[in-house]
């Protein structure tokens, strides 16, 4: 679904990525592994289009997508999920869905519908309709935040950082919705995380990242090994 070819970023003058390969194929889970400063987010906006690269492509579903705008990106299937959380505070529950839903056209006249399927999926919600995102607490922005991303309906979802600062029920909740998407909606997502127990929880294959370069490939098995982190990674 997903391949990136010798991927080049930088911010400036200052080189991020130094050519990063790696591939992802329809309903895998990928993780991203590393420390912060590594270039984890750096990847991600330039896979959703925040970031120009110097050089390298992007391609997805067999096609070249390396200079189309975030928007278009959005509109082909891709779902980016920010570091932070990034909801609109002063709108409802509910409104914050609504946005996820009225950029795209084509999915408008199905709002009701596609509500009522997010509900299923994130029950946590339903009772939280008429509440403003902004006095949810951080677990429930980040269900919030993924929830309405998954209102577009994409095929490929970017999550930045999804457990920073979040109780440890719902990170585990977070899983359990992540598991049951997979099934229900055959999602493809590509995961950044410090949370080794999140990751290896949800993904197939685990890239490591160093100053900007993929310096290994790991298995969820192999993040339980303190030894092997330590060595690929630098933490544990």
């Amino acid at each position: 679904m997903l391949e990136v070819k010798q991927l080049k970023v930088s911010y400036g003058r200052i080189p991020i990525l130094h050519g990063v390969d790696f591939n992802v194929t329809e309903g895998e889970f990928i993780g991203i592994l590393g420390h912060n400063g590594m270039g984890k987010t750096t990847l991600l906006k330039a896979l959703i289009g925040l970031l120009k690269p110097v050089s390298g492509e992007i391609q997805l579903k067999n096609q070249n997508i390396t200079r189309y705008p975030p928007h278009k990106r959005n509109r082909f299937g891709i779902g980016y999920v920010a570091q932070g959380r990034d909801i609109f505070p002063n709108l409802t529950v509910r409104e914050n869905l609504r946005t996820g839903i009225l950029m795209h056209k084509n999915l408008r006249s199905k709002e009701t519908t596609i509500i009522e399927e997010i509900l299923e999926d994130f029950p946590r919600l339903e009772s939280l309709l008429n509440r403003r995102g902004g006095v949810l607490s951080g677990g429930e922005q980040q269900i919030l935040a993924l929830a309405r991303c998954l209102c577009g309906s994409p095929e490929l979802l970017l999550l930045d950082e999804p457990t920073e600062g979040i109780q440890p029920s719902i990170v585990e909740e977070i899983i359990e919705i992540l598991k049951n998407l997979r099934v229900k909606r055959g999602l493809t997502v590509v995961l950044v995380e410090q949370n080794l127990e999140f990751i290896s929880a949800l993904s197939d294959r685990v890239y490591v990242i160093r100053r900007g370069v993929f310096t290994g490939e790991l298995s969820p098995e192999q993040l339980a090994n303190p030894e092997i982190v330590q060595e690929f990674v630098g933490m544990n």
